[in-house]
């Protein structure tokens, strides 16, 4: 896996810094969500000073090379190689060679296979370094208005209505904000889902485009926000999605308690269901176990 470059440098403005060499690891490389602005010079020290820049999709990190003057051939690591390029990644830094992980935006691993790297290089008792920067779940937090002393990020909910909102009763008395990605085309429905499951008068911002020319911050109740994409239809760009925790005077329910047992028994067994539902209310396991068997004997027998 050599990689020859002309020279180890990058440009910023009218100039060209020298990259030195870097010592064998894996780095973790944060780079930009939309504006190529954002890109630390730490960061572009490391794209430069690495024997490998291994990324998502070659075609969108070679606009961010040249946009600083990184001359280098870029490698592809994705979902769909990981089994294959992973090894050799691995191999080239146990050989002595330094490994920039990226991804097509923002910091590796949110969202994307680098987890199975890193979790290889630690493994193997090498190096992993990470690179701060850029990062859509934080851009869209702090500026969503909502509280930002405890977050839970949610990566993308399921694309089927009913394990969507499983999965968003899990999270229904997390006290948190909540914070999760998700497709355009599917802002409508999932907004719809988040307010049956979580409250239609929950506070939530669905922030859009985040550091581009275009960028938006809807805010607005569950409800007004899932209207609201019903009607004007799928907005353009990466889409971000922010919401209160649920209010402290909240109590959870014997109703609640039921849905949350059935919601979770859909995804994992009857005693991992019972275990998580006393984490999240803290009611105890086995009186929980029994009275989700009491629920499936009723379905049942329904």
């Amino acid at each position: 896996m050599d990689n020859p470059r002309v020279e180890k440098s990058f440009v910023v403005g009218n100039a060209r810094i020298g990259a030195d060499p870097l010592e064998p690891a894996l780095y973790l490389v944060a780079t930009p969500i939309g504006n190529l602005g954002d890109i630390t010079l730490r960061a572009l020290h490391i794209l430069a000073g690495a024997d490998i820049v291994a990324c998502e999709d070659t075609r969108v990190s070679r606009v961010l090379m040249a946009r600083y003057g990184i001359s280098h051939s870029l490698t592809a690591y994705h979902e769909h190689n990981a089994r294959e390029a992973g090894p050799r990644l691995l191999a080239a830094i146990g050989d002595g060679m330094s490994v920039a992980l990226i991804s097509d935006a923002g910091t590796p691993l949110v969202s994307d296979p680098g987890y199975r790297l890193v979790d290889q290089a630690v493994e193997k008792g090498l190096r992993v370094v990470p690179i701060p920067g850029p990062s859509a779940v934080l851009t869209a937090l702090s500026a969503s208005g909502l509280p930002t002393d405890a977050f839970l990020f949610g990566g993308f909910l399921p694309v089927k209505e009913g394990q969507r909102r499983a999965r968003l009763e899990t999270f229904r008395q997390t006290p948190a904000t909540l914070i999760f990605f998700e497709s355009p085309r599917r802002l409508a429905d999932s907004l719809a889902s988040m307010a049956a499951t979580l409250g239609a008068e929950r506070s939530a911002c669905v922030a859009r485009e985040l550091t581009k020319t275009f960028e938006e911050f809807r805010r607005g109740t569950l409800a007004e926000l899932a209207e609201h994409y019903a009607e004007t239809g799928a907005p353009k760009g990466e889409v971000v999605v922010c919401i209160e925790p649920p209010q402290e005077e909240e109590s959870v329910s014997a109703e609640d308690v039921d849905r949350l047992l059935l919601s979770l028994s859909t995804e994992m067994s009857a005693s991992k269901a019972a275990g998580e539902a006393a984490r999240m209310t803290g009611g105890r396991k086995s009186e929980l176990y029994q009275r989700l068997l009491a629920l499936k004997a009723e379905s049942d027998a329904g």
